[in-house]
């Protein structure tokens, strides 16, 4: 008979459940820790926290000289460049300085000088990364270049417990990240996964459910994290081509194969806004996407699936 056996634990800065379908509890107890042991590794590669991280190495060197990368970590930067370069530079690892402008949890928030604006915007672009497929390394052509994989370290990390896991066989299970999930199979009883959209007005209630099969969900949004300025909220989200916080849109979930995929094309379709972002994502094979913008009115892709929480 299976069951569903599943753990907690803060990890890369978020909330993380873990949970397997599995027959017999110790299985299910050890494929768990499996799972752990993976997320821990992937943060000791890619934490921007660790000083011993492959990525502080990287903002700490790569202006100075060519970095020389494992192969697990270029292959990453190389896919997040591919994205960047697929979504115009509105997904952009590089936005790390901007974000040292800002004091989101601060009350007294003050938007930066246009002059320190600009001159940190001259370190921005992911134009300014130069990796070498020849030589497997990174390096800056600006100073004050910096990246974070913040944007897609969750959804990698998730997707690399899925396929730790499908490995040793695992038929079923789940990866939830503070909110990201990532699925294949279905649940003990037989049951499709599904994830709530939340409620703008109330994050703590559902306002839709989407039936999830072998795909992931990530979604970015200012429900946790936006204030409001001269009279208009703002998102802790930063456009990477003016160094301003966003406007606009409240979340965006966006669904596809791959945690690592829609967490990046959540941050890419933020920053493009309702009607860009969603022509955009309709261009997009088995991609689908829900935006709710400043006025709670809800937009969805094509041929996307969902239930209405019943009033």
């Amino acid at each position: 008979m299976n069951r569903l056996f599943q753990t907690q634990q803060k990890l890369m800065g978020s909330a993380f459940t873990l949970g397997v379908v599995a027959e017999q509890e110790r299985q299910g107890a050890d494929l768990l820790e499996i799972g752990i042991a993976e997320i821990q590794r992937i943060e000791a590669l890619f934490s921007e926290f660790l000083p011993t991280s492959a990525l502080s190495l990287i903002n700490q060197k790569a202006y100075e000289q060519p970095v020389a990368l494992q192969e697990e970590c270029f292959e990453l930067l190389q896919r997040c460049l591919h994205l960047s370069e697929l979504t115009e530079g509105d997904f952009d690892i590089t936005t790390k300085p901007l974000k040292a402008l800002y004091q989101f949890k601060n009350q007294a928030f003050a938007m930066p000088s246009q002059a320190r604006l600009k001159a940190t915007l001259q370190a921005v672009g992911f134009q300014k990364i130069e990796l070498s497929a020849t030589h497997q390394t990174i390096q800056f052509v600006h100073p004050q270049t910096r990246i974070s994989l913040a944007a897609v370290g969750k959804g990698y990390a998730s997707d690399k417990v899925k396929q730790v896991w499908q490995r040793l066989g695992v038929q079923a299970g789940f990866v939830n990240a503070s909110g990201d999930l990532n699925v294949w199979g279905k649940n003990a009883d037989e049951t499709a996964w599904k994830v709530a959209i939340a409620n703008p007005q109330n994050p703590a209630e559902a306002l839709l459910y989407v039936p999830l099969e072998n795909s992931a969900v990530a979604t970015s949004g200012d429900y946790e994290q936006h204030f409001v300025w001269q009279g208009k909220r703002y998102s802790h989200n930063l456009n990477p081509h003016n160094g301003l916080p966003i406007t606009g849109i409240k979340s965006v979930s966006v669904f596809s194969p791959s945690a690592e995929l829609s967490d990046a094309l959540a941050t890419a379709v933020y920053v493009k806004g309702v009607q860009l972002g969603m022509h955009f994502v309709n261009q997009l094979p088995q991609t689908h996407c829900i935006i709710i913008d400043e006025n709670d009115q809800i937009h969805f892709s094509q041929k996307i699936k969902y239930e209405k929480v019943p009033l």
